[in-house]
C-alpha cells in the first residue's frame, strides 16, 4: 500500500474545482491527451527535458514505468500508467462531494485571513471554561478569533515572554499573601512596565467529591484520611494554588494518597471522580456541574489575563478589550457557576493585583525662586 499525502494551494482561482491536484497525474493525464512528451509539455507551459525529467523521476519513485519509450515514436502510457490514471480518477470522482466540502472549509476559513474586520488572538492560559465561552462569543459577535492552547499559568506566562503567544492566562487568590508560593512562582515572570494586567473573571476552586459527598470530606485536612486523590500537574496555577493550601494549613502532600496522580484539565478530575477511580480532586465549580459531583468551595480567586506593553494597542488586544467590558459578555459569565466579572477588559494597576513588588517614592523638586 502506498501512502497518500495531500495537499492544497492558495489562490485567486481553481482551474479545477472539483478535484485534488497532483502533479504526477496531470503529466501523465497531458501525455495522453496531447500524444507526445513535447506536445504535453508545451500544453501545461513547461520544457520538454523538465517534463521528462519528472516522468523518469516517478518512475525511480514507484519502481514502475509509466511511458512507453520507444525510439522514434511518440510516448504514450503503458499499462500500469494508464491504470495509475484510471484509479485516481475514479477515486476522484466517488469523493467529489467531500472534496467540495473541504474546499469549501479551507475557503471560508481562509476568507477570515483576508477579512480586514477579523482579527486573531495567540491566547496561552491555564485550563478554564470561561475562556472556551468566550471564544464562542468573541467569534460570533466580533469576528475575533482566540487560538487558544491550554497549558499551566506557568507556561502560559512563559509563553508570552519568548513571543509564542500574544495573550497569556494565569490566576490567583483575590487577596494575595505576601510571601506565599503565588508570589514565588510568578513574581520572577511578570515585569512591572513591562507586562499589562487585564481583568477577566472571578472563580471558586475547591474540594470536588461524590454526590453526596459519602467520605465526608470538607477540609483539605480531610485528605489524609486515606482518601483516593486526583491533582493537577505540575506548572498548571491550579497545582500552585493547591499547594500554597496545603503549605498554610501545615499539611505534607506525602499524606495525601494519590497527590502525585495528575489529570490535564479540571474537567478530567470530575471525570474520575464520576467514574469512581479517586473519592476527591480540586479544581472549578463547573466541571462538578456538568459531572453532577459536590463542591466544596475553599477560595474565592482572580482570573487575569496578561499582555506585552508593547502589545496593549494592537487592533486585536483592542478587540478582545471591547468585547470583555461588554454587557452581553459579563452577563454570559455571570449565568456560569461560581463566576463574576472582575472589571473585565480593564487595564488593572500591577501593583495593586499583585501587591508584590515595592517602588521608592520619588523625591520631590524644589525650585529655586526666581529673583
Amino acid at each position: 500500500m502506498h501512502r497518500i499525502d495531500l495537499s492544497y494551494q492558495l489562490g485567486a482561482t481553481s482551474p479545477a474545482p472539483g478535484t485534488i491536484g497532483n502533479a504526477l497525474m496531470d503529466l501523465l493525464y497531458a501525455v495522453r491527451q496531447h500524444g507526445s512528451i513535447s506536445a504535453a509539455a508545451k500544453a501545461m507551459g513547461l520544457s520538454y527535458r523538465h517534463v521528462w525529467g519528472e516522468l523518469k523521476r516517478w518512475e525511480q519513485t514507484l519502481g514502475r514505468t509509466l511511458i512507453v519509450w520507444d525510439k522514434g515514436q511518440p510516448a504514450r502510457l503503458n499499462e500500469f500508467g494508464e491504470k495509475l490514471l484510471w484509479a485516481e480518477r475514479q477515486a476522484q470522482a466517488r469523493l467529489a462531494p467531500q472534496i467540495h466540502a473541504l474546499r469549501a472549509d479551507l475557503e471560508r476559513a481562509f476568507a477570515m485571513a483576508f477579512d480586514d474586520a477579523a482579527h486573531v488572538v495567540p491566547l496561552y492560559a491555564s485550563h478554564d471554561d470561561a475562556l472556551g465561552a468566550l471564544r464562542e462569543h468573541a467569534v460570533a459577535s466580533h469576528k475575533l478569533y482566540l487560538d487558544i492552547s491550554y497549558t499551566g499559568s506557568v507556561d502560559a506566562i512563559r509563553g508570552l515572554n519568548e513571543g509564542r503567544c500574544v495573550i497569556a492566562g494565569f490566576h490567583t487568590r483575590q487577596d494575595p499573601v505576601p510571601g506565599s508560593l503565588t508570589e514565588r512562582v510568578y513574581k520572577p515572570l511578570l515585569k512591572p512596565g513591562l507586562h499589562k494586567i487585564i481583568g477577566f473573571a472571578q472563580r471558586n476552586q475547591g474540594l470536588i467529591v461524590a454526590r453526596g459527598n459519602p467520605a465526608g470530606v470538607t477540609t483539605l485536612a480531610d485528605l489524609c484520611r486515606g482518601m483516593r486523590f486526583v491533582n493537577r500537574a505540575l506548572g498548571t496555577g491550579t497545582r500552585v494554588l493547591f499547594d500554597e493550601l496545603l503549605e498554610q494549613a501545615g499539611l505534607s502532600s506525602s499524606a495525601i494518597e494519590g497527590y502525585d496522580r495528575t489529570e490535564p484539565s479540571h474537567h478530567a478530575i470530575a471525570h474520575a471522580i464520576a467514574n469512581g477511580h479517586a473519592d476527591a480532586g480540586f479544581g472549578v465549580q463547573p466541571s462538578v456541574e456538568r459531572h453532577a459531583l459536590d463542591f466544596i468551595p475553599l477560595v474565592r480567586e482572580n482570573y487575569f489575563l496578561v499582555c506585552l506593553k508593547s502589545t496593549l494597542d494592537q487592533p486585536s488586544t483592542q478587540a478582545l478589550l471591547e468585547i470583555l467590558r461588554s454587557a452581553p459578555w459579563q452577563a454570559a459569565l455571570s449565568a456560569m457557576p461560581g463566576y463574576a466579572p472582575l472589571q473585565s477588559g480593564d487595564v488593572l494597576s500591577m501593583r495593586r493585583v499583585l501587591p508584590w513588588w515595592t517602588f521608592p517614592a520619588r523625591k520631590a523638586t524644589s525650585r529655586k525662586p526666581r529673583r
